[in-house]
């Protein structure tokens, strides 16, 4: 693929190279995931051994209580994996409305649903991995043990946890939170050493039983054991009978390429929707006004019927297939106006979420996200583990109408998406933008940045980003041109410019299918970097 320079890509240059890449928000983790390429791992090994350093020195975004989801590419053909995990088998909508909730809350016990990403990693390394589980966690368990100095952006986020927590989980359940994160009652400042022995030793037993004892063993009992004392809903049980599932991807074609997502219960199909409808518009030379405006439009709709109809897709009332069809995205096309539409959707939150990806010289690739929900989770954190619970079962819906609602064992409608792009049933490569509702969004902004504009792949991560929000108010950042802004308001969109950082942080790789070479682009809006060999 040819690509374009754009003035507004002044930030970072593409890198390039030929043996490995891995692609993410932390340095070290990139490294980690570098460092076993070179002792013999595949893509896969360097995801884990990514994903798993991760937990250690991004805490503010994810962690070993989180969920994750994986794309992954491997002798011509690509595999999905959801491991996002269901509610407890004793909680339910009818239980917590008769304990007096209106609403799910979302920090504590209650929120909490089964852990998904320790059966991610055992599972990408059982399929495979090249190395052991124990071999690429070490790293990760090496970052907790001696510790690392915070970057500035995870500083900054950790700090505003820090503040949030101070004043809303007060009560005796958030202790071991604060004792982890907060010592001796203050944050790690930027630049400053934090370790994590707890961590170390946890991941330690994930790598040695290939995360049985996290379902089945002792972790799994102190889990049980605090769950109990707090009055949560999760326990032993519910742990020892979770698997990761292995999944068929679902795509679209825009424009000639195939653009792979996860299927329900994630949102992955969002972007798919509105790729599907923006096609069917007549697409400008290059990015004006309209362009903008028809992309949230698309948007718009996508998300109206995805929030109506995605759940767990055990329990939804319409077909994957319907709503990514050919004469479902021109039905839905045609009511795009010259004017911004008012659609009804549900208030979108924020959240926080990591995104890698890499690929090896053999032509494996892997697009791999994991989160524990709006920062650090639920707050929650099991004593002498440095497990951080997530808090996704606050999606879930009260309603007994509503098709998301909380069920036993049920899996939420869930925000965090690995994207993946192929052309002639080849590898383009792998694809992320993490943060909450801003996913999909993000997805639509690097496919059409990369596929119409020829945008290479830092030039596409660099592009000023827009997000809906609801009705007919955009977020869109400093750098997005004023007068595209102020187009956007005279076709009716209330343009809001914020600086607020909820716009996503994506990464980018791209393999040339004739000569194998690597290409990748990391997000500046982070600490992003990519290591190379």
């Amino acid at each position: 693929m040819d690509y374009l320079y754009h003035p507004f890509s002044a930030k970072r240059h593409t890198v390039f190279a030929k043996k490995g890449m891995v692609a993410t928000s932390q340095p070290l983790a990139a490294q980690a995931g570098l460092d076993i390429l070179k002792q013999g791992g595949n893509a896969i090994d360097a995801a884990i051994a990514t994903a798993a350093a991760l937990t250690v020195v991004e805490p503010t975004s994810n962690g070993i209580g989180g969920d994750a989801f994986a794309l992954v590419w491997t002798k011509d053909k690509l595999h999905g994996l959801n491991a996002s995990g269901p509610a407890p088998q004793s909680i339910s909508a009818q239980k917590l409305k008769e304990q007096g909730y209106e609403k799910i809350p979302i920090y504590g016990v209650v929120p909490v649903t089964v852990p998904g990403v320790p059966a991610a990693w055992a599972a990408l390394s059982e399929r495979f991995g090249k190395l052991s589980l124990k071999e690429v966690l070490l790293p990760a368990i090496s970052y907790a043990e001696e510790g690392y100095p915070l970057t500035p952006i995870l500083g900054k986020y950790w700090k505003l946890a820090y503040a949030k927590f101070k004043d809303s989980c007060t009560t005796e359940e958030f202790t071991a939170w604060f004792e982890t994160f907060a010592p001796n009652g203050k944050v790690p400042e930027i630049g400053e050493m934090w370790s994590s022995p707890a961590h170390a030793k946890t991941l330690l037993a994930i790598g040695e039983t290939k995360a049985r004892d996290f379902y089945e063993g002792k972790i799994a009992g102190q889990i049980d054991a605090f769950m109990k004392k707090h009055g949560g809903y999760l326990s032993k049980s519910d742990l020892s009978i979770y698997k990761a599932e292995w999944v068929e991807p679902i795509s679209v074609n825009y424009r000639g390429y195939d653009v792979w997502e996860i299927p329900p219960n994630g949102q992955g199909m969002v972007a798919l929707m509105a790729l599907n409808i923006y096609k069917n518009l007549k697409m400008p030379m290059w990015q004006n006004a309209n362009t903008f405006h028809q992309q949230i439009e698309s948007m718009k709709l996508a998300f109206t019927d995805g929030k109506a109809f995605i759940t767990d897709p055990g329990t939804m009332s319409i077909s994957v297939e319907h709503l990514l069809s050919e004469e479902y995205a021109k039905l839905r096309a045609a009511a795009i106006k010259e004017e911004a539409s008012n659609p009804q959707p549900y208030d979108l939150p924020k959240a926080g979420t990591v995104y890698l990806a890499t690929a090896d010289e053999e032509g494996n690739m892997v697009s791999y996200i994991q989160s524990n929900y709006m920062g650090f989770g639920s707050g929650i954190v099991i004593p002498n583990t440095g497990i951080a619970l997530q808090n996704r079962g606050h999606d879930f819906s009260l309603d007994e109408a509503h098709p998301n609602v909380l069920q036993p064992g049920k899996r939420t409608f869930h925000t965090i998406i690995p994207g993946f792009l192929t052309k002639d049933e080849k590898a383009v490569g792998p694809f992320g933008v993490t943060g909450g509702y801003m996913q999909p969004q993000g997805h639509l902004q690097v496919v059409t940045n990369t596929v119409d504009y020829l945008l290479s792949p830092q030039a596409t991560l660099d592009m000023p980003r827009w997000q809906w929000i609801k009705g007919k108010t955009v977020h869109v950042e400093p750098e997005f041109p004023n007068c595209l802004a102020q187009s956007l308001e005279r076709k009716g969109h209330h343009i809001q410019v914020t600086d607020s950082g909820n716009f996503g942080r994506g990464q980018i790789i791209w393999r040339n299918p004739e000569t194998g070479v690597l290409q990748g682009g990391t997000e500046s809006r982070t600490d992003g970097t990519i290591a190379v060999w």
